[in-house]
């Protein structure tokens, strides 16, 4: 579609992904210390928003790249913030049980929406349809944190610890 060999299109689309996700990756830590996790976690989802409407109207694929790196800092940011938000209310002793919640969380979610959005292109095609639903999913994530979302051990240390224990 885009008149480039598919080995250079998928090494492309890989690395795009993958450094982005690693070095956000690398800063949700600091960047969920220094500034909390709700809005880490909140920014992450707001940072995929425009990704449906780049792939949609894409006319070159370096928009389908760019489109990608901003994938991979959403997903960099809000999977490595959630694993940070299930680690804290359980601890480092029980990290390995809040990791595996998380993953397997995660790729079931991954896998039920890649069937959904693979039924809807097979049906209308690739473009637009299966996308409307992803802005639509992210813009929900992002609104449910910010209306739902603690996760952030500071916020619940100024509430006393009483709080966190539910007296």
């Amino acid at each position: 579609m885009f008149g480039i060999a598919s080995y250079t299109a998928a090494l492309t689309y890989i690395l795009a992904f993958g450094l982005a996700k690693a070095a956000t990756n690398y800063l949700a830590g600091t960047w969920s210390e220094r500034f909390g996790r709700k809005p880490v976690l909140i920014g992450g989802w707001l940072i995929a928003l425009p990704v449906p409407l780049l792939l949609i109207w894409a006319p070159r694929w370096w928009v389908v790249i760019a489109a990608n790196v901003l994938l991979g800092i959403s997903r960099g940011l809000t999977r490595s913030t959630t694993v940070i938000m299930k680690i804290d209310p359980v601890g480092s002793e029980k990290r390995g049980l809040a990791l595996g919640l998380n993953e397997s969380a995660g790729y079931l979610a991954v896998a039920v929406t890649a069937l959904v959005t693979g039924q809807i292109a097979a049906r209308a095609g690739l473009r637009p349809e299966p996308f409307p639903g992803r802005s639509r999913l992210c813009s929900t994530g992002a609104r449910a944190v910010h209306v739902r979302g603690e996760g952030d051990p500071r916020t619940r240390s100024r509430r006393g610890a009483g709080a966190r224990r539910g007296r």
